[in-house]
């Protein structure tokens, strides 16, 4: 036997606030488990390969400021 379980949908709040969108996220945030918090290991520059990036884009990050100027 199939248990099914059914759950009215929440209103759409299209034209809601920020106060609405957080209180949306947390009721869905039990609904989801955190993965396991895993070590990311730095990866040699010799193994990156392949990677292209246009010349326009280059140049906007050139000219981008660094975080916190």
């Amino acid at each position: 036997m199939t248990n099914l379980r059914v759950h009215a949908p929440s209103p759409a709040d299209l034209e809601g606030d920020l106060a609405s969108l957080r209180g949306d996220c947390a009721r869905m945030a039990p609904r989801w488990a955190a993965p396991d918090r895993v070590a990311a290991r730095p990866v040699p520059p010799s193994l990156i390969h392949g990677v292209t990036v246009p010349p326009a884009s280059a140049r906007l990050l050139d000219a981008m400021s660094e975080y916190g100027d």
